[in-house]
């Protein structure tokens, strides 16, 4: 099982490497919310995202051996970009599964870190089936997205570092595909502001770690329907599930309408780019899924990588 100690091993790995991203408040945000309200900015990680870290701190781990063979993973986007720059510095190859739907940007950023890519159509073939068959042939090592301790410790690092610039919280949110960053996060909470309560969130078509959390039974869903791709993972995996049920206190879900007003409202009124699923924390906490007033609150941008003109075709009609 992953630990804290795990996620403070990883921050020493990942010291010097990835940024310690900033952590930005608006008074705009407090006085709508009633709360005062921390938002970690992984959209300002390297890569667009908070997957840098735990792509980083499961390379940097593996044996010299396995490095020579090479990494494999399977992503929409965001984990395939950190794969593919975390193997770059560390000079290891990295072949990257990706949905032939995958946005853009993300494909061509994945791309430009020198990754090579293999396309699938994900209504009609498994990712994982895909990537096992490779591993079985190539003998890749396989780094997935989230289901990994030291993915899972690398991505704690993010909420170490909110926690440590702003002290005890007494809510985190956080967004959730896989459950890698919420377990990280969750752990990292526990640890260094006992008694703050840890809510995950999902997109409302891709439901199924609020439906696993709240039976205690592992629930799936298949290629859901929503804006939020990095969210769109079929399931929690055998490490983040556990981890989850053990340290999370809530799971809600957001509706993609709620996802777009929350990215309108950092545009305009903060002046980040955030992608759909880097604002699934924020919109549960602006469109009512979390009560927030009168509490410090933690919020995870999780990731600014989105196409702009598609961000643009989103904004058309819906005020913040």
């Amino acid at each position: 099982m992953v630990t804290f100690e795990d996620v403070v091993r990883a921050a020493q790995r990942l010291e010097g490497v990835a940024h310690r991203t900033p952590v930005v408040t608006s008074r705009t945000l407090d006085e709508r919310l009633g709360a005062s309200v921390f938002l970690k900015c992984e959209n300002l990680q390297r890569v667009g995202a908070f997957k840098f870290r735990g792509a980083y701190n499961a390379i940097a781990r593996l044996s010299p051996e396995e490095r020579a063979r090479g990494v494999l993973t399977y992503s929409s986007g965001n984990h395939a970009q950190a794969i593919a720059l975390a193997s770059r510095l560390l000079g290891v190859s990295a072949t990257i599964v990706m949905p032939g739907n995958a946005p853009v940007a993300k494909r061509r950023a994945t791309e430009g870190y020198g990754a090579s890519i293999v396309s699938y159509d994900p209504a009609k073939e498994k990712r994982e089936d895909i990537a096992e068959r490779m591993v079985g042939e190539s003998g890749l090592a396989l780094i997935p997205p989230y289901d990994h301790a030291d993915v899972i410790a690398g991505q704690g690092t993010a909420a170490r570092e909110l926690l440590e610039d702003v002290g005890k919280l007494d809510l985190l949110v956080v967004p959730c595909g896989g459950g890698g960053l919420l377990s990280g996060s969750a752990l990292s909470a526990r640890d260094l502001s006992p008694g703050c309560r840890v809510v995950g969130v999902e997109p409302e078509a891709g439901d199924d770690a609020t439906r696993s959390f709240k039976t205690g039974v592992l629930h799936t869903v298949h290629n859901p329907s929503t804006i939020a791709d990095g969210a769109r993972t079929p399931y929690l995996g055998k490490l983040t599930f556990p981890l989850i049920l053990e340290n999370v206190d809530d799971m809600v879900t957001v509706a993609d309408d709620d996802l777009v007003r929350s990215m309108r409202f950092v545009w305009e009124r903060m002046k980040l780019v955030v992608e759909p699923t880097g604002v699934l924390a924020l919109a549960a906490a602006m469109h009512g899924k979390v009560e927030v007033a009168g509490r410090r609150v933690g919020i995870i941008l999780s990731g600014g990588n989105v196409d702009l003109a598609y961000a643009l075709e989103l904004f058309k009609g819906v005020r913040s």
